[in-house]
This record gives structure tokens, sequence and C-alpha cells, in this order.
């Protein structure tokens, strides 16, 4: 993604997408906690007098973000600034906005700025840009198809062995993923748990598919494999929809639980 820069010291980078419905009913999506947490992170907002002056974004354990709430104007815009945990990194605002377009669409687009005065800040930007295109897919399809239910998730991240693209290997072949294509329907081969539906998206540049499902339930499933320095991970992220999410959450997070611990056992440490 390319990070804008400005003479006033300001860089950001933003991202859209085009969903179906009208800006109140886009706002609930991208504005409360029941919303985000239907194809982001659960979200929790604090209210003061009405009005949230804070969000919290789960990103998982250890990963909480809070973030002031600076600007609340609905259905059409809310922003919030976050200082950075790195040491000398300068705070990264985040704006959410809606707009409206003929034919009962809406473009959402988030931007990220900071101000500095070089350019040793802009990998921040553009990675953030990368993982927020990805979410906003998955925005896209629960507006289109699930618009409105509560969610529940479920979430895996293991290290595996080897490099990022053996690591994506691995976990295509393990759920029989291998050559998928988008709006082709599939389904988990023996030994997996109940898993199934349609590729909505597939790449391999980076690593992600995003499926949507009907096994083990009605929803949403993220596969993807990334490196960040460290050993290359796999992740699996289920949200799940309607009255029976939770209920389907419940009995299928141990069967998904023991499928990693015998597929991806931890590698073994350096001695």
């Amino acid at each position: 993604m390319t990070v804008k820069k400005e003479p006033s010291g300001r860089r950001s980078a933003q991202v859209e997408v085009e969903v179906p419905g009208m800006p109140e009913e886009v706002w609930q999506a991208i504005a409360t906690e029941q919303g985000i947490s239907s194809w982001l992170v659960p979200a929790e907002f604090e209210v003061k007098s009405g009005t949230p002056v804070a969000v919290k974004l789960n990103f998982g354990p250890g990963m909480e973000i809070t973030s002031p709430v600076t600007v609340w104007n609905p259905p059409l815009k809310w922003a919030s600034e976050i200082q950075s945990p790195i040491p000398g990194a300068p705070p990264m605002a985040s704006e959410w906005s809606v707009e409206a377009r003929a034919g009962g669409t809406c473009i959402v687009r988030i931007v990220q700025s900071l101000f500095a005065s070089t350019d040793e800040w802009d990998n921040q930007l553009e990675a953030g840009t990368v993982a927020w295109v990805g979410f906003l897919r998955t925005l896209r399809i629960y507006l289109t198809h699930f618009r409105g239910q509560r969610s529940v998730q479920m979430k895996w991240v293991v290290p595996v062995a080897g490099t990022e693209a053996e690591a994506w290997a691995t976990a295509i072949e393990a759920l029989g993923l291998n050559g998928a294509k988008v709006g082709q329907r599939w389904s988990s081969p023996a030994g997996v748990p109940a898993f199934g539906g349609v590729v909505e998206f597939y790449t391999e540049n980076p690593y992600d598919a995003l499926l949507r499902i009907d096994k083990p339930g009605p929803g949403v499933a993220a596969l993807g494999a990334f490196n960040c320095g460290g050993p290359s991970m796999v992740a699996l992220c289920f949200y799940l929809y309607g009255d029976h999410a939770a209920a389907t959450a419940a009995r299928e997070t141990p069967l998904w639980d023991a499928w990693f611990q015998k597929r991806f056992p931890m590698p073994e440490q350096p001695g």
C-alpha cells in the first residue's frame, strides 16, 4: 500500500471496500460492539453521557488495544488514536467512515495516519493496511449474507516449522484446500472437524483464504499463514453467526483444539 506524505508531516494510508446496506445499517457494523465483533475482533466501547469515549479491540491474549475515541459523528465517521508500544513511535490515528453510494451500497473507508519527519514508521502504516484489507473482505461477506446477526468467534494461531510458504502448504493440505478456486464448494477431508462451504477469496501473495461456511454452522472462516520475524504461524478464525452460534462454538472448540494439537504440534525448541 502507498503511504501518502504531506508537507505538514502527516503520513497516511487508506483502505476501502464497497458493501451493501444503507449508511445506518453499515454504521451498526463498524461502530457498535456487536457489529465490529462480527467481522474484526471482539470490541468494547466505554460510553459516557451516551457517547463512546474509548474503544478496546481484543486481538488475542496480551494484544488488547484500548484507544480514546476522538471523533464520533454517526452514521458517517468515527476516529480513535493510540500510542504505539514501540519506544519513540508517534501516535497513530484511525478514522472509520461511511460514504453512501447509489443503489443501496456504501463505501467503508479506514484511514490510518501519523506525524513523522522520516520514513522510519511508514512500515507500520503499510502493515496495518494489509491486515485491514482482509478484515474488510470479511465485513463485506457479513453485510451481504449475515447482516445484523450476533456472532461468536473461534480462533487458533499456531507456530509451524518451516518457512511461511511451507506453513501455508501444510495448512491447505491438512484442510483439503489444495488448488482451491473462488466460487468452488469445498468440504474438509476425513480426520478434520466438520468444515465446508464456498471459497470467497484465495491468494498466495500473501497467504490468505476466506470461506463462507455452512459447516460447522453459518459463518465465515479466515485462514492465513504469516511470519513476523519469529516462527512461521498458521491462523484460522471462525466467525459463526445466528442464534445457535454460541452452542456451535462450545461444541466445536474442543474438536478443533484436539485437531490442532495433533496436526500442528509445538515445534521443538533449539537446544
